[in-house]
């Protein structure tokens, strides 16, 4: 199992990154049927998008780092 955050989407597809191989540049796109959503929200990422703030990818790979050692 890949965790990934989802960084855009429309009707049909979901884009995700990882931060490493999947940049917020080149996003991973997957039909939304194919992925197991998991509602959890990076505060940090969060607020930077309400403030409109570039979110970087080492923003996401802390965000995936924290979510994977909380749910171990």
């Amino acid at each position: 199992c890949t965790v990934y955050i989802v960084v855009g989407s429309d009707a049909e597809y979901v884009y995700l990154s990882d931060g490493k191989n999947r940049t917020i540049e080149k996003p991973k796109k997957k039909k939304l049927k194919h992925v197991q959503l998991v509602n959890k929200k990076d505060s940090n990422i969060e607020s930077k998008h309400k403030k409109q703030i570039n979110i970087i990818n080492e923003d996401i790979k802390r965000a995936i780092k924290i979510y994977i050692s909380n749910n171990n």
